[in-house]
């Protein structure tokens, strides 16, 4: 029996890819930045409020793909009668949250 999950993609545009890794570009100079206030010994403060902003980018990141599978993935297996999908994404909503 083959896998139907495995077999799973997501196409996206050049522009949509070009978004998402600058986005995910940003999110990982962050961590980074995380890494050397450590090193630096900077103070606690400072250090958790970075980590709010890697986690709102996160958030954010994780809500654009969600938006743009709800807009092409969702409505497409829905106009297939895949009706399982709606399942799927409210696993997914739950994770995101």
């Amino acid at each position: 029996m083959e896998c139907t999950k495995c077999t799973k993609s997501t196409r996206r545009t050049e522009e949509e890819k070009a978004n998402l890794t600058k986005r995910l570009n940003v999110i990982e100079g962050q961590v980074r930045g995380i890494n050397q206030m450590i090193a630096d010994d900077r103070y606690c403060d400072d250090v958790l409020i970075q980590i709010a902003a890697v986690n709102k980018s996160l958030q954010t990141l994780g809500n654009i793909i969600l938006e743009n599978h709800m807009r092409m993935c969702v409505i497409r297996d829905i106009k297939n009668d895949n009706l399982d999908i709606i399942d799927e994404v409210m696993k997914l909503i739950k994770k995101l949250q």
